[in-house]
């Protein structure tokens, strides 16, 4: 069998460590995962080892950390994570204290681990180039100031482009539900401008036909295609659904049922 070849615009979603999952987005042809840790089922020792297993597969990781503090963004880099997504960025003064935890001195204030991404041992000036250079921070766009605000967090030498959330963004905008109206196109289209304008990525989750496209006509640099939890609900729902109908055939093609 032909494996595809991966392509890092094309994103799952990820909610727990679940190797098959990721084993099988790799085989697809996936080039990037993001990993739900904010409301997903992992901790720690699972990202310790998923992230790596990851990296073999030849994924593209985006962690969306727990929240916006020091603590989680410098432990998912020091998994080996390639982006740090950062959730509930309130303004551009905000995500200019967040954001500085993951780029090292004298850009940010991120702290030396001499871990995994270090070898395990020390480091030099090159090294540190290298981090911040290869390692992405992408701050959430999900609050109202927030996106007040994008044209001046994309400003920011910490900030490397933009996750968008739009159902948390639809509630903080007072529109309720996201229900992929005019008005969240609107928004995702302010996202999109101000990053095409500061010359950095943004990226989208894109669970449906109507948001792929409109990611790929405004320049998404990744687009995510599915959640796990939804690609299980809908392998299991198909299969259900086309032996009910099989099942509904049956019974009415089989006279011994007494059904016509």
């Amino acid at each position: 069998m032909t494996t595809p070849q991966q392509d890092r615009r094309l994103a799952a979603w990820l909610s727990s460590p679940n190797v098959a999952a990721a084993e099988i987005v790799a085989n697809l042809g996936y080039g990037a995962v993001v990993l739900d840790i904010e409301h997903g089922s992992f901790d720690l020792a699972d990202l310790d080892r998923f992230i790596p297993l990851l990296r073999g597969l030849r994924l593209d990781v985006l962690a969306k950390v727990h929240g916006p503090e020091r603590a989680p963004i410098q432990q998912a880099l020091d998994f080996g994570a390639t982006a740090v997504v950062i959730p509930h960025i309130e303004s551009a003064g905000h995500a200019r204290a967040v954001c500085a935890f993951g780029k090292l001195p004298p850009l940010g204030d991120r702290s030396f681990a001499g871990g995994r991404t270090a070898a395990y041992g020390g480091f030099d000036d090159a090294w540190i180039s290298e981090q911040d250079t290869t390692t992405r921070v992408y701050p959430m766009i999900e609050d109202a100031g927030a996106l007040e605000e994008i044209d001046g967090i994309l400003a920011l030498p910490t900030v490397d482009g933009v996750f968008v959330g739009p159902s948390d963004l639809s509630l903080r905008r007072r529109r309720g539900a996201y229900a992929r109206t005019a008005e969240d196109f609107a928004d995702l289209a302010r996202v999109a401008d101000a990053a095409a304008a500061a010359d950095k990525p943004w990226v989208m989750p894109a669970w449906s036909d109507d948001e792929k496209r409109f990611g790929l006509d405004h320049g998404a640099d990744q687009l995510v295609l599915t959640m796990e939890h939804g690609a299980l609900m809908s392998g299991f729902r198909t299969a259900l659904t086309q032996t009910r109908s099989m099942l509904t055939a049956h019974l009415t093609n089989d006279p011994g049922t007494g059904e016509k």
